[in-house]
């Protein structure tokens, strides 16, 4: 009777009958989700791709070097998640603070490069969504990855937060391995998303 009640007390109500944590499961759930998501949208593009008939085409606007570099953020991003996870598993609360903001930070910048990039194609070029299926296709495409990106930022620095603020140590390992697993997902998709329409003429 003693050894269940102390069983009864540890237990981890995220924890279900199959040994599964629910949050890792409901966002796995989620990724899935968006895979499908992302997929239809780059196959829309796919489709399109070469069928406008009028505005820029994507040879005419696009900045390589910017869009490589905006890349590489998001590679580098990938580590400072990983050792973000690493350092608060090993109760460095501070360090994991660090990683963390160092990896909201080069999302940040990943998506005010995003920015830049559609002001350009907006002043510069006159691209916009309703200029062609090259303007819709692309601007759908990347300005929901941007919006994602966005959206783990504000993840990364709530944590960044609770971490500052005493409230994240290494019980809640789980919640930066969470946010870890869309982080990575996101840079996973823009790998995708960069050789798709950037790299394959």
């Amino acid at each position: 009777m003693a050894d269940h009640a102390a069983t009864h007390a540890v237990h981890d109500p995220n924890i279900g009958t199959t040994g599964l944590d629910h949050r890792k499961m409901g966002m796995w759930a989620f990724l899935g989700s968006d895979c499908m998501f992302f997929g239809s949208l780059i196959g829309t593009y796919l489709a399109y791709k070469g069928k406008s008939i009028s505005g820029p085409s994507p040879r005419d606007v696009f900045d390589i070097p910017l869009t490589s570099y905006s890349a590489a953020l998001l590679l580098a991003s990938s580590l400072t998640m990983v050792l973000a996870l690493a350092a608060l598993q090993d109760d460095r609360v501070k360090v994991a603070a660090r990683w963390l903001l160092a990896t909201a930070a080069m999302g940040l910048h990943f998506v005010l490069n995003q920015v830049y990039e559609f002001w350009t194609f907006v002043h510069h070029h006159d691209l916009t969504l309703s200029t062609s299926l090259f303007g819709s296709s692309f601007f759908v495409l990347t300005g929901f990855h941007g919006a994602h990106v966005t959206g783990g930022v504000v993840w990364l620095l709530l944590l960044v937060g609770l971490a500052w603020g005493g409230r994240l140590d290494k019980r809640d390992h789980t919640k930066v391995e969470i946010a870890g697993l869309y982080w990575h997902f996101v840079d996973i998709v823009w790998i995708a998303i960069f050789t798709v329409i950037y790299l394959i003429p």
